[in-house]
């Protein structure tokens, strides 16, 4: 565990170089949160009154959960999923120029995703697709759903680990930038590949410290018995996410495309050592 941790953190530094050479790239992430935010509204808040006219008029859950029920789930499914990796794809555009060391800029990015909308339209489709299928089988199966959907959705996250990458520096279509996913990490790292945390690990002890953090504020806020403290302990501790949000978005961006490169190459980008990268993904013990 000190090992993988260890690992992580170094993979962090390398992409936090990168991160620190342009801060701008966080320009990406912010955005994606606040059209995220407000593609949720605009689905959530009608489904939520309609959900909620459907309760006082004795309706059962079941019947509630009809066939347009999931016809609009699929449809947020897949605008949110557009959102998502139209932002992805400018960052990961630029983070890739950067690793090559092309002067690059964030219209650069936003130019890079408009000219890839129909490719990342239908990634949005194929991921929505699954998402929407993963839902089905968890809410119909209970417990082992929520197992076989947990087994499922890590397998579906690694196969297309490098599919954003793929689109931001190929010119080929969904199917295919799946594909070629998979492809590149079955060469890479086998076929019998599992995730190996990344900068996700270091980001969780951050996250769980951030929440001691904020647990101390808000007791020493609530001790003062003064409203103002307590409100400005609670914005401190929202701006303080969303930093930590935004950071983490950018340096994964980063660390997808140093990934990609190596995988597509065999040739580390500059800051990233090539023996981290070689053990981002490992085999399963057989």
């Amino acid at each position: 565990m000190a090992g993988k941790f260890a690992r992580s953190w170094a993979l962090m530094q390398a992409s936090a170089t990168v991160l620190r050479s342009d801060k701008s790239l966080l320009i990406f992430p912010l955005l994606s949160g606040l059209c995220s935010l407000l593609v949720a509204a605009s689905f959530l808040i009608p489904i939520g009154m309609t959900l909620f006219g459907s309760v006082h008029a004795g309706q059962d859950m079941h019947q509630r959960m009809s066939a347009g029920t999931y016809l609009a789930m699929f449809m947020f499914y897949l605008v949110q999923y557009f959102v998502i990796i139209f932002f992805q794809t400018a960052l990961t555009g630029v983070a890739l120029a950067h690793l090559s060391g092309e002067p690059t800029s964030v219209a650069y990015g936003f130019a890079l995703a408009r000219s890839k909308l129909t490719n990342i339209l239908g990634y949005a489709l194929i991921a929505a697709t699954v998402g929407l299928v993963l839902r089905m089988v968890q809410e119909r199966l209970g417990l082992i759903g929520r197992l076989v959907i947990g087994f499922l959705g890590l397998a579906w996250t690694v196969a297309t680990f490098l599919v954003v990458p793929i689109l931001a520096n190929e010119d080929v279509g969904p199917v295919d930038a799946v594909k070629g996913s998979v492809e590149l990490l079955k060469r890479s790292w086998g076929e019998n590949l599992i995730g190996n945390g990344g900068i996700g690990v270091v980001f969780g002890l951050v996250m769980v410290l951030a929440m001691l953090v904020v647990a101390v504020l808000f007791g020493a806020a609530f001790a003062t018995h003064s409203i103002v403290a307590v409100v400005l302990a609670a914005v401190v501790a929202v701006c303080g996410f969303i930093v930590l949000g935004l950071i983490q978005a950018a340096l994964q961006g980063i660390y997808a495309a140093a990934l990609y490169r190596y995988a597509d190459s065999g040739e580390a980008s500059m800051g990233f050592d090539s023996a981290l990268l070689e053990q981002a993904f490992r085999s399963k013990q057989k």
